[in-house]
């Protein structure tokens, strides 16, 4: 009788558990994808721009949209400048922020008005290193908006507030996840690293 309780108790708990892991999942999902959603009018300093791909000289697609957004920011006086981020995807191609600049200046951006850092290959070393550009240029006393997909922002905000920068998101009105399958793919790792970095900063 014991072993019976015993059994039904340690089922219990595994139900327990499984039931809060999958509604910490879910919630957490949910609350990435309403954050990417929200709209806010704030201007700021400077538009930081998060790498993605770059196809030898020119953005991948979901990059265009990134920079695109930073551009119309920066028109409509959002923004008074724009920092560029990311690293070298194979060692002969441009990186990342550079083919940002050279989109932005395309479209009428004053190069005198866009700042790169060119080292970094994650979000969170994006950020650490658009920081210390912002710094070395005197800009990090002020705001800055934070261009990435919708559902990329709430982790990235996190990750830039602890490092001590005045941020608000400003997703793209458009995105290249435009498919069922491709936003809850993009929602899933999502909700994976916002869970990873919550828990151990990294």
């Amino acid at each position: 009788m014991n072993k019976y309780f015993q059994k039904l108790w340690l089922n219990f708990i595994v139900i327990a558990v499984v039931s809060a892991l999958l509604l910490g999942i879910t919630s957490t999902a949910f609350s990435i994808y309403i954050y990417g959603n929200e709209s806010n009018n704030i201007k700021a300093e400077a538009a930081i721009v998060l790498g993605a791909a770059a196809w030898g000289e020119e953005p991948s697609p979901v990059f265009r949209e990134r920079i695109n957004h930073a551009v119309n920011l920066y028109k409509n006086g959002d923004v008074r400048k724009i920092i560029f981020t990311g690293g070298v995807g194979e060692s002969n191609e441009l990186s990342e922020a550079m083919v940002g600049k050279r989109y932005a200046v395309k479209q009428a951006v004053k190069e005198t008005d866009i700042f790169v850092e060119t080292e970094s290959k994650t979000t969170r070393k994006n950020l650490i290193n658009a920081r210390k550009v912002a710094v070395e240029n005197k800009l990090s006393k002020g705001k800055f908006l934070i261009v990435s997909d919708p559902l990329h922002l709430k982790r990235a905000v996190l990750m830039a507030q602890d490092l001590g920068m005045d941020v608000y998101p400003a997703p793209t009105p458009t995105t290249r996840y435009r498919s069922f399958k491709s936003q809850f793919q993009f929602l899933m790792r999502e909700t994976y690293f916002y869970f990873i970095y919550s828990l151990f900063k990294i």
